[in-house]
């Protein structure tokens, strides 16, 4: 059994080599277990995946509710897992901090932490923190990360492009002062382009993720390479792949009454013996 202190060297040494890395989202333990399966060396949680798998919208759980999950996913894999652990479930930088230790003991090794809002406090739903506070809010969950017995990587991210406000000045301007609050990975989804990526890892000097499947066409991974990303996600994407392929075969089934899309379901024998593997 892999422990928390090797999983969370594991992760940090995959941030620190040249070549750049895949970080998929499992949204349930059959799903962790899968990629684990395939070969990937480090696993992400989504949010939105999860509330999605709830029949909820992003962003409709509580506290507990995420906790439970992440420790699920962290449970089910020798994978280091890092979580996406919303705005951190306060507004208060030292709650955020404290949220932060809470969840290093569902057994991840890392976690991302946004500037804005769900409406669970003083920010509304789809607001952004003002600069200042979330550069705070970040700096509190650094320090109680060092606090940790092993490295806890936190990544920083900048919700701009998401939520509506695609300035490129301004997500820069946040990403550096997150970088100065101490976060050792940075982030900003919703970037559309090779020119706005670029920008962004020339701007600061820390490992950059970027997701690929939410705006945007496609860049292969060694495209991301060359533009200095380190590291890549796919947020809620694997999810909705899922679930538009579920729901393409319900169309097929309640519209036409035939059954073509049973052409692409795994074989019964080839995943019962992938999760007796696991």
């Amino acid at each position: 059994m892999t422990t928390q202190q090797e999983k969370a060297a594991a992760f940090a040494d995959l941030h620190e080599r040249e070549q750049a890395f895949i970080i998929p989202n499992p949204w349930d333990v059959g799903t962790s277990r899968i990629l684990e399966h395939i070969g990937f060396e480090a696993l992400a949680t989504t949010g939105a995946g999860f509330a999605f798998s709830l029949g909820r919208r992003d962003g409709a759980t509580d506290k507990e509710e995420m906790l439970a999950y992440v420790r699920s996913i962290a449970g089910a894999t020798e994978l280091p897992v890092s979580a996406d652990l919303e705005e951190g479930f306060a507004d208060d930088p030292d709650a955020v901090g404290e949220f932060i230790l809470t969840a290093a003991g569902t057994g991840i090794v890392g976690g991302s932490i946004e500037d804005r809002g769900y409406g669970r406090g003083r920010v509304a739903a789809g607001d952004r923190y003002d600069i200042d506070i979330a550069a705070a809010r970040i700096r509190a969950a650094v320090d109680a990360a060092r606090t940790l017995p092993f490295k806890f990587l936190l990544t920083a991210r900048c919700d701009n492009y998401l939520m509506g406000h695609p300035d490129l000045d301004d997500t820069i301007r946040r990403l550096q002062a997150y970088q100065e609050a101490g976060a050792d990975c940075l982030y900003a989804p919703g970037l559309t382009t090779k020119d706005e990526i670029r920008a962004v890892v020339s701007a600061v000097d820390r490992p950059v993720n970027v997701v690929m499947g939410l705006s945007g066409e496609p860049i292969p991974l060694s495209e991301l390479e060359e533009l200095g990303v380190r590291r890549v996600s796919l947020g809620s994407t694997l999810s909705r792949t899922a679930l538009g392929s579920f729901i393409t075969a319900a169309r097929e089934l309640k519209e036409h009454g035939t059954f073509g899309f049973t052409a692409d379901a795994i074989a019964y024998a080839d995943i019962t013996a992938m999760f007796s593997r696991s």
